[in-house]
């Protein structure tokens, strides 16, 4: 839990556009440049803030597909193994080990139908411990933002 509301302040304003400049998050929050600076620091130093950048359309670079995969694995215990395995697989951008019908659910970015079923056919499929895997095709991403930062009540 964030113990101030400054910190709330901050991190509601950064996280809406990371590229705002520090000058301008402490004219809003009516602190120092430095208060800022010190403040976004330690709030990575806490693991709060866990990173930055730019987001690059997958459509951009040729990904038109983007799918989510339920894998079932033989014992759950072999999750580890299996993650490290997808790891080595670039277009797998997320990984969750999940409850209900599937032991993993990932999301996934193809360039088409045939590199899908390739990836899905020569590489997932063939990691060791996998028994079964289910795909939901993304028609359209409807709704994409961060968790809301209130202040504490």
């Amino acid at each position: 839990m964030l113990p101030y509301n400054l910190d709330r302040q901050i991190l509601e304003i950064i996280s809406q556009n990371a590229r705002i400049p520090f000058k301008d998050v402490a004219a809003e929050c009516g602190v120092s440049r430095a208060a800022i600076h010190q403040r976004v620091q330690r709030l990575i130093d806490l693991g709060v803030i866990v990173g930055s950048g730019y987001h690059v359309n997958p459509k951009s670079l040729g990904y038109r597909t983007c799918t989510y995969v339920g894998i079932k694995l033989e014992k759950g215990s072999m999750y580890k193994a299996v993650v490290a395995e997808m790891q080595k697989i670039p277009e797998i951008v997320e990984c969750h080990f999940t409850t209900g019908p599937y032991t993993m659910l990932t999301k996934v970015y193809a360039r088409d139908n045939e590199h899908l079923m390739d990836l899905l056919n020569n590489k997932m499929q063939e990691i060791s411990g996998v028994t079964a895997t289910e795909t939901l095709i993304s028609l359209e991403q409807s709704i994409k933002k961060e968790i809301p930062i209130c202040p504490e009540k």
